[in-house]
């Protein structure tokens, strides 16, 4: 594999936003053999197979971000990535008391549609843990209360960018997964 690169960058416009607007988890276990990539840009994905549903969490709050930190060393020959998604969910609930629990015990793939209509999985190889957070209500009326829950993963490439524009596209990348809102 050649380390050389072989493209400039010339200076952007300023056409994007920041933020998050949805995640969607996935429990199954996807294997590199389930990811199809197109085939002159090997890192954006056209295709996942073996995945049954997409569990869709709409956010809204500022404070829900995604971070990669890219960890290299010369010494040992080695690089990877750590993806690290901080999320708030509003309100106190039985029903995602259980799910918390069981985002906890798992380790999860998901996808990452940001404020632009861009989605891009993390942890696709070897899924996402929760490595902390919360479950809260503050002192006053205003306060948060809701749960508090970061994952980390980390992968051998970068999160990988899926070929689509709209969630309707995104979901057609699964071949064979349902959608699951509520």
């Amino acid at each position: 594999m050649s380390c050389d690169i072989a493209n400039g960058r010339a200076l952007v416009c300023k056409d994007q936003i920041g933020g998050l607007k949805a995640i969607y988890f996935i429990n199954n276990q996807i294997a590199a053999t389930d990811i199809t990539y197109d085939v002159t840009n090997t890192d954006l994905i056209t295709a996942i197979t073996n995945v049954d549903s997409l569990y869709k969490y709409e956010l809204k709050a500022t404070v829900n971000t995604y971070v990669e930190t890219i960890t290299s060393s010369r010494d040992n020959g080695t690089a990877f990535f750590q993806q690290v998604l901080s999320i708030q969910l509003p309100k106190l609930t039985t029903a995602d008391h259980k799910i918390v629990k069981l985002l906890a015990y798992g380790n999860p793939h998901i996808v990452i549609q940001n404020n632009n209509d861009q989605f891009f999985i993390a942890g696709l190889l070897r899924g996402m843990d929760v490595t902390g957070g919360s479950i809260e209500t503050g002192g006053g009326l205003g306060d948060f209360s809701g749960y508090k829950l970061t994952f980390t993963g980390e992968e051998g490439k970068p999160a990988s960018l899926l070929n689509a524009s709209a969630e309707a596209a995104m979901v057609t990348l699964f071949t064979s997964a349902t959608l699951v809102t509520s």
